[in-house]
């Protein structure tokens, strides 16, 4: 316990997942102003037989969820966005040594931010990466989406090891 004290007043290794999590951050939000700058809403650059470059605009959640909802929803994530990040500032600072479980929070964090700032400024997500089989599309998403959805496998992975640790 002590040496969590210690790390926590130190701040000892967090610099390095923080910087992780800025980087992710600048990578979405400079990809997004690519996007903006270069699209009309809806427009579609084929890339592949199976990805095209779209930029549409996502209110809502993942897979659009509560896209429709009215409004409050902007809100909703974007407070639930700042709640999260906090508590994962919090988390790597405790944790500095645990590098997987850290790895999985600077993802999440620099994700979670990247899409907090886009509710912000213009009350929708941009998203921008789509792939698709045939006439089948899976939900286009962003640089954020992917940073998340990588860190949430790595917090799976880290819980995975250890359990298997403990035995």
């Amino acid at each position: 316990m002590a040496k969590h004290k210690n790390a926590f007043k130190s701040g000892a290794g967090v610099w390095l997942w923080l910087g992780i999590a800025l980087l992710t951050l600048l990578l979405d939000q400079l990809t997004k102003i690519a996007v903006v700058g270069a699209f009309q809403l809806g427009e579609t650059l084929p890339m592949t037989s199976y990805f095209n470059l779209v930029r549409v605009h996502n209110p809502g959640a993942a897979f659009s969820f509560l896209a429709d909802a009215g409004g409050w929803q902007r809100w909703f994530f974007t407070g639930l966005g700042v709640v999260a990040a906090g508590i994962m500032v919090y988390l790597l600072r405790m944790h500095t040594g645990q590098t997987v479980f850290c790895l999985a929070l600077s993802l999440l964090l620099g994700g979670a931010v990247g899409n907090v700032i886009d509710r912000l400024l213009y009350s929708h997500v941009i998203d921008f990466l789509d792939f698709y089989y045939g006439t089948w599309h899976f939900p286009a998403f962003n640089v954020a989406d992917s940073a998340i959805t990588l860190g949430a496998a790595l917090l799976i992975l880290d819980e995975l090891l250890r359990v298997r640790r403990g035995k």
